[in-house]
């Protein structure tokens, strides 16, 4: 059974940035790309970045563009959300989640869900 526990949410002001962390268990992910998405009160679920398999491509909503970065280190079974220059918009419950594909092709392929951690951003 597959395992995702993030970490790293907390309070932060606008401006500075935090780390989550992912750490996977129950099945090797080393074929799947992975993923990281938030939820804000009352807003749906969005996709914010994604990594295929292999580390080589990456995928950014436009919103997180140039502040955001995925990466992950398939020894340590993580994947790793760095989020600079934060902003209250970006205030939100954040999920990692595994995809049945190898490389990113829509949100729905997300199967797999952590419990979320939450990052708030004042302003």
């Amino acid at each position: 059974q597959v395992q995702l526990v993030e970490s790293g949410g907390g309070l932060v002001q606008a401006g500075g940035s935090l780390r989550l962390s992912c750490a996977a268990s129950g099945r090797t992910f080393t074929s799947s790309a992975m993923g990281w998405f938030r939820q804000a009160p009352g807003k749906e679920r969005d996709l914010v970045a994604v990594i295929n398999w292999s580390g080589s491509s990456t995928y950014y909503a436009d919103s997180v563009k140039g502040r955001f970065t995925i990466s992950r280190d398939d020894a340590k079974n993580t994947v790793y959300l760095q989020m600079n220059s934060l902003k209250s918009e970006d205030t939100a419950v954040y999920y990692c989640a595994v995809s049945r594909r190898g490389n990113y092709v829509r949100p729905s392929d997300f199967a797999s869900w952590g419990q979320g951690t939450q990052v708030t951003v004042s302003s």
